[in-house]
């Protein structure tokens, strides 16, 4: 197994996964606890305007120990340049990460930005006219990285953690997503071109944010390593909370619902 490269102060994700594993039992993660979100056992949802924002409540968070599949490694990084710092990079990620998402797909979070502890619902393209309603939970954020968990039902269990950080020629920006499919479902769909459309979807976001911040140099670099290449058939019991199968469900019972609300 290689490493893929990124950012020094970046946490690994051994790091990440102590500093859960110290929260869920009450113990405050180590120097930088202000920068960590409070100890969860199910998510909360406030309602908010242009999505759904279904399979997102009383769900609990799950990493990549709670996943099914295979775990992969996927890192995406671009050279922003010497004329942003990577505070300033990470600062404007935060405040506009909703505009650098490719079209179609929505993320709503809290009106303040990126902190720790907010629970942000998405609405994502999945084709035939269906949105994947699911949320993503702010883990960790400071001023040089931040850090999104997803819930049971997500597509993956897992976190993605986004950073800046300066170098010989400037700054870099990077994703990179450690996760597992969270069931044999979706582990079949990344199987079958879930990995290649979720390549195209971080290469396009930090397009976006490289063209948003004057990068000369759009291109992104992708590096993917297989971490763990077997399944975990006992998390088979995920596949109950698959937010895919309970929006196709939602989506068809919506006419009936409306029709429901208007006779009552």
């Amino acid at each position: 197994m290689t490493e893929a490269t990124g950012p020094e102060r970046v946490r690994s994700a051994e790091q990440i996964e102590l500093s859960v594993r110290e929260a869920s039992a009450g113990v405050a993660p180590r120097n930088d606890s202000g920068r960590w979100a409070a100890k969860v056992d199910r998510l909360d949802v406030v309602r908010r305007d242009g999505v759904r924002g279904t399979n997102v409540a009383g769900r609990r968070l799950t990493g990549p120990v709670q996943g099914f599949g295979k775990m992969w490694q996927k890192t995406y990084r671009l050279a922003a340049g010497a004329a942003v710092s990577p505070e300033e990079a990470i600062t404007t990620w935060k405040a506009h990460f909703p505009e650098f998402w490719p079209a179609g797909n929505r993320f709503a979070g809290a009106l303040t930005g990126i902190s720790p502890g907010d629970v942000a619902l998405l609405d994502l393209a999945i084709g035939g006219g269906v949105k994947l309603s699911t949320g993503v939970f702010v883990l960790y954020a400071d001023e040089e990285s931040f850090t999104l968990m997803t819930p049971q039902g997500h597509m993956f269990a897992g976190w993605i953690t986004f950073s800046a950080e300066g170098g010989p020629d400037g700054t870099v920006v990077q994703a990179q997503v450690l996760m597992r499919a969270n069931d044999p479902l979706y582990e079949l769909g990344m199987t079958f071109g879930g990995h290649r459309k979720e390549d195209v979807f971080w290469t396009g976001t930090l397009t976006a944010l490289g063209r948003y911040l004057g990068a000369a140099d759009l291109t992104v670099t992708t590096r993917t390593v297989c971490v763990d290449s077997s399944r975990q058939w006992r998390k088979t019991s995920n596949i109950w909370h698959n937010s895919m199968v309970r929006s196709v469900l939602q989506t068809l019972a919506a006419p009936v619902t409306a029709l429901r609300r208007r006779r009552g």
